[in-house]
């Protein structure tokens, strides 16, 4: 799982698609970093906002929460490092608020449709 910019999605699909992981789900969220949503929605979009606003103008403009999304794929253990690889060089920019990759284990998949379980439900 992971979240990213709005604006990221495009590029972050095609990353994904262009490594071999066409799945995906993704879901609007909201939220803030340590930062407090300083900059607001500017300054997600152009994250060099951040570096030129006075304090003050950080404080008048800070949003409690900043839209994001939450993008989730479900991959073999042996495919976890390419996937985290493909979601850091789409989204990298080196400022706040490029996002979070959460690795999680997976208990067990149960394709509905067939019943199939475990791999062959997630291929």
């Amino acid at each position: 799982m992971t979240i990213i910019r709005r604006h990221e999605v495009p590029k972050t699909k095609k990353a994904f698609e262009d490594a071999g992981f066409p799945a995906l789900t993704i879901q609007s969220v909201e939220g803030r970093g340590k930062q407090g949503g300083i900059g607001g929605w500017a300054a997600e979009v152009d994250p060099e906002l951040n570096n030129v606003m006075s304090k003050e103008l950080a404080d008048e403009t800070k949003f409690n929460w900043i839209p994001k999304r939450m993008l989730r794929i479900v991959v073999q253990d042996d495919q976890v490092e390419k996937v985290v690889k493909v979601i850091i060089q789409a989204n990298q920019t080196g400022h706040v608020g490029d996002g979070k990759i959460f690795v999680c284990p997976l208990k067990e998949v149960l394709r509905v449709r067939t019943g199939e379980t475990g791999k062959e439900a997630v291929i």
